[in-house]
């Protein structure tokens, strides 16, 4: 059997090595454009900021690696420039020389990955614009910076990767400026989970234009300064182009490959195109979720490694299939983990999903042994009581957390299973009652009306709508000085059953503390005193004067 496979990172690279685990007589040959295989593109941020030493760090395999662990051929600067399915040849393009060949293959993977997004903006093509996608973007944006000490930069676009450039290169003494279209940073979080990491970049020193459109940038070839939509200049050293990536799908397309609904190459279970013998994995292909059986494009090198493993095996008469993804992301910004999986809340109410939804803010270990707050927000659904979907924030112990979560989705677990967790337990690494298990708990008692709960969002659109209600404020009369919700009336629990007495039991209710503990203690003492519709605020009151701040 001929395997060729057009793309060497990581897709690419398992599906060759998986292959070749099943099958030693497999003639294997890998084709790339690119200078550097299988490398480490999560990385690329860190080796700009100094944190990665080396470039060797991010590419530890090379083609003589693969060829004498493997015995698989993989031939860097070689262009794939047309495919003829009916005849099952390749035509490649020796980029260095400039020469042509035919090459025949009994099985095609196009593992051909996915590239930045270059937005039409006047002077975008400035020798001071970087986008951050592979190892030669990632030499030079480094290069330039070691050179020339920008004393600023600006970074179009806030995911993933412009974050944790926003970090790197402040940590090299870059001032930085951020600029997203949408009013949020990293736009896959909800808006009140986003809030958390925009109030940590302001703190940290980071300026945040959001809602803004860059419009121009200008320079006679050497960016100077940045314009906005709006009118405004932002005088610049360096731009960062952090906006997306597309999948690499024309040579799909010209070949006759069927693309899906997301614009990435529609492949089954098997990782198989439409056409017979011809697979796709990696950034290139679509997956689909868990959760709603929908397609759903998520590149990341985790899930191309997956998809790729799964084409090798099957290629070479394995029975190894593709079971989805959630869509799990976690990255790290001036200390401060984010992670999601599953639905965000905007998704799930857009899909048609009756939803619970949860703010709790625990910490990750006892206080005594130095724990510090996360907040968690989950989605559950309230039919078939299963977790739909997690964000967290926090700065120690998210990464525990949101697998737990993650296999919990994965497994269609329903939010009463959390508590019955029995999770690891020692002061070090956790609290008695695990955050895990503790939204888990919440969330059922709030689908059985035991103990409801009602978002920021909720609460604040009921107020503004001149809903007549009751808004408790549980806390010390000195906290409620400094902070507290639209409405509100302090009455600190220990005089909660007293003051009680002089309340409409049938008035719609809501109680809050700074985090939810309390106001949850305070709900309880007034449905048990025949209250008759009583909340506890999500996250609080300090979820509430973050939506304020930043949600609205």
């Amino acid at each position: 059997m001929k395997l060729v496979i057009i793309g060497s990172v990581a897709a690419g690279t398992s599906v060759a090595a998986k292959a070749r685990r099943n099958n030693e007589d497999a003639q294997i040959t890998i084709y790339d454009r690119d200078y550097d295989i299988s490398y480490s593109g999560c990385g690329i941020p860190y080796y700009v900021g100094g944190e990665v030493e080396s470039r060797d760090d991010l590419t530890p395999r090379d083609a003589a690696f693969f060829k004498k662990r493997y015995n698989i051929d993989v031939m860097t600067r070689h262009d794939v420039t047309a495919v003829d399915k009916d005849a099952k040849t390749v035509t490649v393009e020796n980029l260095d020389t400039g020469d042509t060949f035919t090459d025949a293959y009994d099985v095609l993977v196009l593992a051909t990955g996915a590239s930045s997004i270059i937005p039409p903006i006047p002077g975008v093509k400035s020798d001071n614009v970087f986008p951050i996608r592979n190892i030669q973007q990632a030499e030079a944006t480094r290069s330039f910076v070691d050179s020339t000490d920008p004393k600023h930069a600006t970074i179009i676009g806030a995911g993933f990767i412009g974050l944790e450039m926003a970090e790197q290169l402040k940590l090299r003494g870059v001032d930085v400026t951020i600029i997203e279209r949408v009013p949020q940073v990293m736009p896959p979080l909800d808006k009140d989970m986003a809030c958390h990491v925009e109030e940590h970049l302001e703190k940290n020193g980071i300026e945040l234009m959001l809602g803004e459109t860059v419009t121009e940038l200008v320079g006679d070839g050497h960016v100077e300064r940045v314009v906005t939509e709006s009118g405004k200049t932002i005088e610049t050293d360096l731009v960062i182009l952090s906006v997306g990536v597309r999948p690499n799908v024309e040579l799909a397309m010209q070949m006759g490959v069927t693309l899906g609904e997301t614009g990435a190459i529609a492949v089954n279970e098997r990782m198989e195109t439409n056409i017979p013998d011809v697979y796709a994995a990696g950034d290139v292909a679509e997956s689909f979720s868990i959760v709603t059986g929908k397609p759903i494009w998520r590149p990341l090198g985790s899930t191309a490694n997956k998809m790729g493993r799964t084409a090798g095996d099957v290629i070479t008469g394995g029975h190894l299939e593709h079971r989805g993804i959630l869509g799990t992301g976690i990255f790290k910004v001036f200390g401060l983990a984010v992670a999601q999986t599953g639905l965000a809340e905007k998704e799930a109410r857009e899909l048609g999903y009756d939803i619970e939804v949860l703010h709790n803010t625990k910490p990750d270990k006892p206080a005594y042994m130095g724990g510090k707050d996360m907040t968690i927000k989950a989605v559950a659904d309230r039919t078939t009581r299963q977790l739909l979907g997690v964000q967290i924030v926090g700065f120690e112990g998210v990464d525990k957390r949101i697998d737990v979560f993650v296999t919990a989705i994965t497994l269609k677990a329903k939010v009463d299973d959390l508590f019955h967790l029995d999770l690891a337990y020692a002061p070090p690494f956790s609290t008695t009652k695990d955050p895990v298990m503790y939204t888990g708990m919440v969330l059922s008692n709030s689908i059985d009306k035991a103990a409801r709960l009602i978002t920021p969002a909720e609460l604040q659109a009921r107020i503004d709508a001149g809903e007549d209600m009751q808004i408790i404020d549980t806390r010390k009369a000195s906290q409620f000085e400094k902070a507290c919700v639209d409405c509100a009336v302090n009455v600190p629990l220990g005089n909660l059953r007293e003051a009680a007495k002089d309340m409409d039991k049938d008035k719609p209710t809501v109680v809050y503390c700074n985090g939810g503990v309390t106001g949850n203690a305070a709900q309880n003492v007034l449905r048990n005193l025949g209250f008759t519709d009583v909340y506890n605020l999500s996250g609080g009151n300090k979820n509430y004067q973050l939506f304020k701040k930043y949600g609205n």
